[in-house]
């Protein structure tokens, strides 16, 4: 097993109780799709019940810290610079659909960097952590991304947008979860992710596990938390699916 910063094994055990909640819920799915009012009010509870174990977890281990959160929003304390960006479940369509794509994202931002990132997708039992300058791993096994050359080879994920505007360019996916396609790209599974208009709380972990598994990223400084749009793949062919995605 890496050695691990103790910020990154707070956020691995917040994640990992906040998981329980979501597998507990999720059971329950299948027996919310045949009611009249239908499953999305008990979705959107447990986003909120699952954020909130987040937050108050973090928050026992670091009080002063800040948070920007899909549900809450912007929770500032006394330490503004150190701010834990969650999505407490990114891919909530797949999940209220009893679809098992989904995943928790925690990031840890200090001074305006990323610098810990934790995926942890619950259903499959899967973690993908990184932190800076430490390498990114899957369930503790150190990850690269894949070592394709050609687009024709590889696989790439977007939301409907990209796959409409795109398709047939390049081999693609939809994946409905964000986290988990960064994910992915980092580990090889896939090769490159696109998307417009996504929240930094979708991809913040994801951003830090692909660069520390030897991908490329485009500089989403200039873009509002809101409104990113985020380009990720391994190195090899970052170059050119970047000029499939000229007017994208």
């Amino acid at each position: 097993m890496t050695s691990i910063s103790p910020n990154l094994n707070i956020m691995i055990k917040a994640a990992e109780k906040a998981s329980k909640v979501i597998i507990r819920d999720f059971g329950e799915i299948e027996n919310l799709q045949v009611a009249r009012k239908g499953p999305r009010d008990f979705v959107t509870k447990t986003d909120k019940r699952v954020e909130n174990i987040l937050i108050d977890e973090l928050s026992r281990a670091k009080k002063n810290f800040s948070f920007l959160t899909e549900e809450s929003g912007k929770i500032e304390n006394n330490d503004k610079n150190q701010i834990w960006i969650i999505d407490p479940i990114d891919g909530t369509t797949n999940f209220l659909h009893g679809i098992p794509h989904f995943a928790i994202s925690i990031a840890l931002k200090i001074d305006g960097e990323i610098i810990s990132g934790l995926i942890n997708d619950p259903i499959k039992n899967e973690i993908f952590f990184a932190e800076k300058n430490n390498g990114a791993y899957f369930n503790n096994h150190r990850i690269r991304v894949s070592k394709k050359n050609n687009l024709e080879d590889c696989l790439f994920s977007s939301n409907s947008d990209g796959l409409k505007n795109i398709f047939p360019k390049l081999n693609m996916r939809n994946t409905g979860c964000a986290s988990l396609d960064l994910a992915y790209v980092g580990s090889g599974r896939l090769d490159g992710y696109f998307h417009n208009n996504i929240n930094l709380w979708d991809i913040a972990a994801g951003i830090l596990i692909v660069k520390e598994a030897g991908g490329s990223i485009n500089d989403i400084s200039k873009y509002e938390d809101n409104d990113i749009n985020i380009r990720a793949a391994s190195s090899n062919i970052y170059g050119k699916m970047m000029e499939k995605l000229l007017n994208f």
